[in-house]
């Protein structure tokens, strides 16, 4: 769990390295994958909550072997996060969700692709999630 919390903590500081240095797509991917290696961590730390709450066995398994090891971005928003205690997960996910797809497909004026219009806006959206990732991975790692 800390190697993740460290990933969360360099992918936030890479994501706004790139934006000063004017590369917003790939700040978007790196603010991204802070995101997802924060929840890889609260996964790793809340395994056994979220394992009793699972309502089935194959939903117990896939949470071992399936979803702290990749987190996969069609799960990232029904994680039960908030439920075993951590506060505005599912608030912040679809930001981070729509970050990646900026990183994929740039601005899109009319936002049939991206939900960022114009590269500034993806830049703002980046500085708030790398924020964020790391207020709550250096809360975590206090917490160990």
């Amino acid at each position: 769990m800390e190697a993740r919390l460290i990933e969360a903590l360099t992918e936030a500081r890479l994501a706004l390295e790139l934006l000063e240095r004017g590369i917003t797509r790939n700040a978007a991917g790196k603010a991204f994958q802070a995101w997802e290696a924060l929840l890889a961590a609260l996964l790793r730390l809340e395994l056994e909550k979220l394992k009793a709450a699972a309502k089935t066995g194959e939903e117990r398994k896939r949470l071992e072997s399936t979803a702290i090891p990749r987190v996969p971005t069609t799960k990232m928003v029904s994680l039960k996060l908030e439920e075993v205690g951590h506060e505005g997960v599912v608030a912040w996910t679809p930001l981070a969700l729509n970050l990646h797809d900026y990183q994929h497909r740039g601005p899109d004026p009319d936002m049939a692709l991206s939900k960022f219009r114009a590269r500034e806006e993806a830049a703002e959206h980046v500085r708030k999630l790398a924020a964020e990732t790391a207020r709550r991975a250096e809360a975590l790692q206090r917490a160990l």
